[in-house]
């Protein structure tokens, strides 16, 4: 479904994190909507190289792009030498920046700071440099734990992703004022949906529960699941949300969600209907306790009226869009 009335016939678009998630799926948005537009995606691509938590570095992966068409560049968002190539040689109308070191438990305060601030920068400087609008990935992990419904301007990050992110947010203030450029940061929710299975252990709780449930095994959930509500979104309203961020009436941060929490038990319920499976679930303790997001909710109001943003997908309906994909991954990755 295209989302502008833009052909963009001609434009140029840069994708960094191109190879990730949501990345890839703007890629494709592109590709199948906008075929006139030139996609050049940018991309960390994974080496094994990890973090001190054992997670990936990066999660970029070629097998989220097959059937992409469009110019493929291996490198890294801190090459300075490679940013300055992309500013000579290149001429960006819009840049979607996904790029970011996205794990939420990373404890590299440095590493950090220096891909998700220092980086996104230098991206700003070529975006001016190009007269290109800005659309880059913020997040719902400023607000910490920042009372439902989460509104802009009631920051509380309690990690240093989220810490990052802001950061991310206050720079883009900065050269709102000053430049001509549209900037528009957009804080996603808990987004779930195709290409997310190489993010490993951070991918969403739906496709964890649903190959948990495939594979015949309980889903095993915190006691009290039932009550403990998340703002999920599904990938279909994100590539909305981005698309129409291109022609925004006006730069800003937006809150990218459904605007509704469900709970996990939902999640587990909806993916047994759609799977016709009944397995009973088993309830564990929850440790985390005290530092655990009980509630996270979108205030979706001031997205709506700047974008023209609406949310098409019900949790209902965004598992059972995805139920087909949760099942195809299961048998070629996971079952392998």
């Amino acid at each position: 479904m295209r989302y502008i009335e833009d052909d963009l016939k001609g434009k140029t678009i840069l994708i960094t994190g191109g190879a990730g998630f949501i990345g890839s799926n703007l890629a494709f948005y592109f590709q199948e909507n906008h075929p006139e537009a030139k996609v050049v995606i940018l991309d960390s691509f994974r080496s094994g190289e990890t973090l001190s938590n054992g997670n990936l570095k990066s999660f970029g992966h070629f097998k989220n792009l097959i059937g992409f068409r469009g110019e493929i560049i291996s490198g890294d968002i801190n090459d300075k030498d490679l940013l300055l190539d992309l500013e000579v040689n290149y001429d960006f109308d819009y840049i979607f920046h996904e790029a970011a070191i996205s794990d939420t438990t990373a404890q590299e305060q440095d590493l950090m700071i220096k891909t998700n601030v220092n980086a996104y920068k230098d991206l700003l400087d070529l975006a001016v440099a190009h007269n290109a609008n800005m659309i880059y990935a913020s997040s719902a992990a400023t607000y910490g734990n920042a009372e439902s419904p989460q509104r802009v301007g009631r920051e509380a990050p309690n990690n240093v992703y989220g810490f990052s992110k802001l950061s991310m947010d206050h720079l883009s203030r900065e050269y709102m004022q000053e430049c001509d450029i549209n900037i528009v940061g957009l804080r996603y929710f808990n987004v779930y949906g195709a290409r997310e299975y190489f993010k490993n252990t951070t991918a969403s709780m739906v496709l964890q529960f649903g190959h948990q449930v495939l594979a015949g095994k309980n889903p095993r959930l915190f006691e009290g699941s039932d009550k403990i509500l998340r703002d999920f979104i599904y990938i279909e309203d994100i590539i909305q949300a981005n698309i129409k961020a291109m022609q925004p009436n006006t730069s800003g941060i937006y809150n990218v969600g459904t605007g509704k929490a469900r709970s996990f038990q939902d999640i587990v319920d909806i993916l047994q209907k759609e799977l016709d499976t009944s397995l009973e679930c088993e309830y564990i303790p929850n440790p985390f306790i005290g530092s655990y997001q009980f509630h996270t909710e979108a205030d979706v109001a001031t997205t709506k009226e700047a974008l023209g943003y609406a949310p098409a997908y019900e949790m209902e309906d965004g598992i059972k869009a995805y139920v087909a994909e949760i099942k195809r991954i299961y048998e070629t990755e996971v079952k392998k």
